[in-house]
C-alpha cells in the first residue's frame, strides 16, 4: 500500500490501514485543506468548486467522499461526473468557479486514485500553494459549516460535448481538411473516460470510420494504463488488421496522447508534441517550451522555424509557468502532453488529436512518412526503485561531481548534456522511484547511456 502526499496533490492505493494507502480519512482531510486554501482569496464569499472523475472503480465512492466533505465545508459543488482532466479544467474557467478537483491517478494502475487540484483559472495549484495545503492538512485546523450553512450539490452533465465544441472552434483545427482526408482511426481508451470523449471528438471532426478498442468507461483497465509501446500491442494489431491510417491511445484522464502509425508501430510519445508544434509554428510563429526530460527534437523544430525554445523543470505547473514567462504559443511534455494556450493552459489530448489530424491532412502523408520528416532521436525511460531511507539529493550531488566536466542542470534533479545525447535523473513526485531518462541518436546509444547511469547510481 502506498500514500504519496506532495505539492502536486495526494495520490495512493485504495485499501489497507490508515496511513498506508489513500484512506477515506486522508481524502476528507486533504479536501478540507484545499477549501481552506481557496478561502484565503475568497474575501468571505461562498466557494464554488467543480468536481470530475475518470472511470476508475474507486471513483464513485471517492467522489462521494470529496463532494460530501466540500458540502460540509460550506462549498457549492458542481459535479460534472465522468469526465477528463482537460474537460474539468475548461469547465472551471467557463463556470467562473473558485477551483476544481479531478479524481484520477492518471497513468497509475487501477488500484490507485488521486486528487488533482485546480485554481480558479482551471490550472494546477502552484508549488507554494501545495506546500501550504500540506501543512494545513497536517494541522487539521478545519471548521465545518453549521447546519444552515452546509454547501449545495448539483450535477451538470454535457461538459465533454462543450469541450469538444471549444476544440472545433480553434482557428487551426481544420475540420474540412480532416473530413476530406477520410481517415480510418483506431482508438484505445483503456476503458476510461477517453471512451466517451475521443470517439465523439473524431465524429465531430468528420471522421467516419472509427475502430473502438477498450472504450467502455468501466474502470477495468485491460492493460497497464501508461501509454508505452509494451502496453499497446492490442492497438497495434487492430490498426494493421483493419488497415487503419493510425491509432490513438490516451491515458485514463485523457491528458496524454500516444499515436500508432499505419504499420502498427509507435509514432513516439515524444513526437506527439513535436508534430503538433511543427503544425502550429507553420501558422503561428512563437516560442515553445517543454521540460528537461523531453526530446531535443522540439528544440530542433522550433529553431528550424526561427523561434525560441526553453526547457522547464518537470511537471505541468512548471511548464505552464515558463510558457507564460516566454509567451509561448505551444508547449507540453514528452509524455504526449500538449498544452495549447489558445484554449487553456493544461495538457489536453483532445486538442492534440484535432491539431495532429489537421497537420496530417494538410501534409497528405502517411503517419510513418510524417515521422520520418523529424529529427531522429531515441529515448530510453527507466526507473530505479528507491530503498527506504535513500538520500536522493546526496546521490544526485555525487553524480554531478562525477560529471562536473559536462554541462549539468540542477533545476530539477540532475540533467547531464553530452554532445550526442543527455540523461536526466529525478525523484518522482508520484512514486517511490528515481526516473532515469536518456536520449541518443540511436536506440542502442540511449539504452547504453541509461544503463551506465543506473549502474553508477546503484554504486553510489
Amino acid at each position: 500500500m502506498t500514500l504519496i502526499k506532495s505539492i502536486s496533490g495526494i495520490r495512493g492505493t485504495i485499501g489497507g490501514k490508515v496511513g498506508e494507502g489513500l484512506s477515506p480519512l486522508d481524502i476528507a482531510k486533504f479536501t478540507a485543506a484545499f477549501v481552506k486554501l481557496l478561502e484565503r482569496d475568497a474575501n468571505g464569499k461562498g466557494l464554488t468548486i467543480v468536481v470530475g472523475r475518470d472511470a476508475r472503480m474507486s471513483g464513485f465512492f471517492v467522489n462521494q467522499l470529496v463532494c460530501g466533505t466540500l458540502q460540509a465545508m460550506g462549498v457549492h459543488v458542481i459535479d460534472v461526473g465522468l469526465s477528463t482532466t482537460p474537460t474539468v479544467e475548461v469547465a472551471v474557467a467557463a463556470l467562473k468557479a473558485d477551483g476544481g478537483i479531478i479524481l484520477t491517478a492518471s497513468h497509475n494502475p487501477a488500484q490507485w486514485n488521486a486528487l488533482k487540484l485546480l485554481n480558479n483559472k482551471g490550472e494546477f495549484i502552484s508549488a507554494s500553494e501545495g506546500e501550504w495545503l500540506l501543512n494545513m492538512a497536517e494541522k487539521e485546523d478545519f471548521e465545518f459549516a453549521e447546519i444552515e450553512n452546509i454547501g449545495t450539490y448539483a450535477e451538470q452533465q454535457g461538459w465533454i460535448g462543450k469541450h469538444i465544441e471549444m476544440v472545433l472552434d480553434l482557428p487551426l483545427v481544420d475540420k474540412e481538411a480532416i473530413a476530406a482526408a477520410d481517415f480510418k482511426i483506431a482508438v484505445d481508451a483503456v476503458n476510461s473516460t477517453g471512451g466517451l470523449a475521443i470517439p465523439a471528438l473524431l465524429k465531430a471532426l468528420g471522421v467516419k470510420t472509427i475502430f473502438p478498442l477498450y472504450c467502455e468507461p468501466n474502470g477495468k483497465f485491460p492493460h497497464n494504463p501508461e501509454p508505452l509501446p509494451e502496453h499497446l500491442t492490442d492497438l497495434s494489431e487492430l490498426v494493421v488488421k483493419e488497415k487503419a491510417d493510425l491509432g490513438f491511445v490516451v491515458d485514463p484522464d485523457v491528458d496524454r496522447l500516444a499515436i500508432v502509425d499505419e504499420k502498427g508501430e509507435m509514432f513516439g510519445e515524444e513526437y506527439t508534441l513535436v508534430a503538433v508544434a511543427d503544425y502550429v509554428l507553420q501558422h503561428s510563429p512563437g516560442a515553445t517550451v517543454s521540460n528537461l526530460s523531453s526530446s531535443r527534437a522540439l528544440r530542433d523544430i522550433t529553431q528550424k522555424h526561427g523561434q525560441q525554445y526553453s526547457a522547464s523543470a518537470v511537471g505541468e505547473v512548471n511548464v505552464v509557468e515558463l510558457m507564460k514567462a516566454t509567451n509561448a504559443i505551444i508547449g507540453g511534455e514528452g509524455n504526449g502532453g500538449i498544452i495549447y494556450p489558445e484554449l487553456h493552459y493544461g495538457r489536453d489530448a483532445l486538442v492534440a488529436i484535432a491539431l495532429f489530424l489537421s497537420h496530417l491532412a494538410h501534409q497528405k502523408k502517411s503517419v510513418s512518412a510524417l515521422r520520418e520528416t523529424y529529427p531522429a532521436y531515441f529515448m530510453s525511460k527507466n526507473k530505479i526503485q528507491l530503498r527506504p531511507g535513500t538520500d536522493v539529493d546526496a546521490v544526485l550531488e555525487a553524480m554531478a561531481q562525477h560529471y562536473k566536466n559536462e554541462q549539468t542542470t540542477r533545476i530539477d534533479g540532475l540533467k547531464i548534456d553530452f554532445e550526442d545525447g543527455w540523461v536526466h535523473l529525478r525523484k518522482s513526485n508520484t512514486e517511490p522511484i528515481i526516473r532515469v531518462y536518456a536520449e541518443g541518436k540511436s536506440k542502442a546509444e540511449a539504452e547504453n547511456l541509461a544503463t551506465q547511469m543506473m549502474q553508477l547510481v546503484e554504486k553510489l
